[in-house]
């Protein structure tokens, strides 16, 4: 089997950093936030929430960055750090596992879905908004499940690793809330 290496666009920053250089940490944190800020926000569903981890998740970084081995590139240490710290933060509000059985959604649970393929731009973008609202609309722990297996390229043993539950669980919850998503935009 043939070793991968990582290039890393962001060596010299990195290096910069581990030496104490603030404009460094600076352009780092510049690069990096907002797609970190999208990683939180995926798996806290709140924007106060995410800022806040997003903040702690970058001290950890710089605080830690002699630890940084290269053996990855910078972003993807920095995204096992901020999903981390953010699993971290959802179980400090003791996050409570629905059965898709007992889930049931009001009859106005904030969704306006529209029925409109979509054929241009707009349309797409449209969409895009769709699903993102149906799922800040799942149940927490489907959400969380479906964001770090879709998103973040979790698989299922790394997920109930990360989360504390068993493989089985988790796989059950992504097929639960996949579902449920489904049955949310139709």
């Amino acid at each position: 089997m043939e070793t991968k290496l990582y290039i890393d666009r962001h060596v010299e920053l990195v290096e910069r950093c581990k030496q104490g250089d603030r404009r460094a940490q600076y352009e780092l944190y510049k690069h990096y936030s907002k797609a970190m800020f999208n990683v939180c926000m995926r798996i806290l569903n709140h924007i106060g929430e995410a800022e806040d981890v997003l903040q702690e998740a970058f001290l950890d970084a710089f605080n830690n960055l002699q630890t940084f081995r290269n053996q990855s590139t910078f972003g993807a240490w920095l995204k096992q750090i901020v999903v981390h710290r953010a699993i971290n933060h959802l179980r400090g509000r003791r996050v409570q596992w629905v059965d898709i059985d007992s889930y049931r959604p009001g009859e106005d649970d904030g969704l306006d879905m529209a029925d409109a393929e979509p054929y241009d731009e707009e349309g797409v973008q449209l969409e895009v908004d769709r699903v993102r609202r149906a799922m800040q609309n799942l149940p927490e722990g489907y959400r969380v499940v479906l964001s770090l297996y879709l998103f973040e390229g979790y698989d299922h043993e790394e997920i109930g690793a990360v989360l504390g539950i068993s493989e089985t669980t988790s796989r059950t919850q992504y097929m639960r809330a996949k579902k449920r998503l489904l049955e949310m935009l139709k």
